[in-house]
């Protein structure tokens, strides 16, 4: 069974789990360097957990910015891939910042622009690179 909760940000125990999960997958997998992936809107932003039979197994976050509301860090553990739990995620921060009436938008890197797409997010501009990785701006479009 998937579950997705918000997680509090001065609940440490839940924010270090979130973090753990975004170093496996973004500085381990990916090679991103961790003075990147790690930075000052992490207090500001709204996290979230996603737990496989209650493992945690993915998270993303969101943040308030001039442009929007930005949609960011979705990362999912290898071996949690392909159960739909990336499409779930995405679903649900949905839900939740939709309702603010602002523009929504994220920087995608090139492989998950397919699952954006599906969600309502089309590509905007041209490819460039962040954290050492090609990603396409893309905002959210349709409901």
């Amino acid at each position: 069974m998937i579950r997705i909760k918000k997680i509090d940000f001065n609940k440490t125990a839940d924010i270090d789990t979130a973090y753990s999960i975004r170093r496996k997958v973004f500085v381990e997998e990916q090679m991103v360097d961790p003075n990147l992936e790690y930075d000052e809107h992490e207090s500001i932003a709204t996290h979230y957990l996603v737990f496989d039979n209650d493992i945690p197994c993915g998270t993303a976050r969101w943040r308030k910015t001039p442009k929007g509301i930005k949609l960011e860090r979705f990362a999912v553990l290898p071996e949690h891939r392909k159960k739909g739990i990336g499409d779930l995620l995405v679903q649900k921060v949905l839900e939740d910042v939709l309702p603010l009436n602002r523009p929504v938008y994220l920087h995608s890197q090139l492989r998950a622009c397919s699952l954006y797409r599906r969600h309502g997010f089309a590509e905007e501009g041209e490819i460039f690179v962040e954290a050492g990785i090609e990603h396409y701006k893309m905002r959210f479009v349709a409901h």
